[in-house]
């Protein structure tokens, strides 16, 4: 298959997948024309790598599961290595979110004592409660 029909079977932009080739995670034949060509099954890996960042995995943390990627990546026994990947992220995950909301305390004692509700002082999306449009 090339590489628009297995961006569209899994949802990934073509440029994605040129980058997961590039960094290892799945492999092409060239055509004779220099088209890319997908065997079948790497829909299944390329949709396992996506679960994967999914659950906040980045392609280098994905490596480790190289070895479970072309079939059921949730279904087998967890590698030690695997999970201790999973937990390395999640620290550095948490660790974020931690910083996020020490800034947000400050900025939100910040407008208190300027005598600015963080409420009165939110964008209209929050302060109404609608969705904001994401940016593209």
């Amino acid at each position: 298959m090339r590489i628009g029909e297995l961006a569209d079977a899994t949802g990934t932009s073509a440029r994605a997948l040129r980058h997961y080739e590039q960094t290892g995670l799945i492999s092409s034949e060239r055509a004779a024309n220099g088209y890319r060509l997908y065997d079948a099954a790497t829909a299944v890996r390329v949709r396992n790598i996506r679960q994967l960042l999914d659950v906040g995995l980045t392609l280098d943390d994905a490596r480790v599961f190289l070895p479970c990627l072309d079939g059921d990546v949730a279904a087998g026994p967890a590698s030690e290595k695997g999970l201790q990947v999973a937990a390395d992220r999640l620290a550095v995950l948490e660790a974020r979110i931690a910083a996020q909301v020490a800034v947000r305390d400050r900025l939100a004692t910040a407008l208190r004592q300027a005598g600015v509700s963080a409420h009165a002082a939110a964008p209209p999306h929050q302060a109404t409660g609608t969705q904001a449009r994401p940016v593209a």
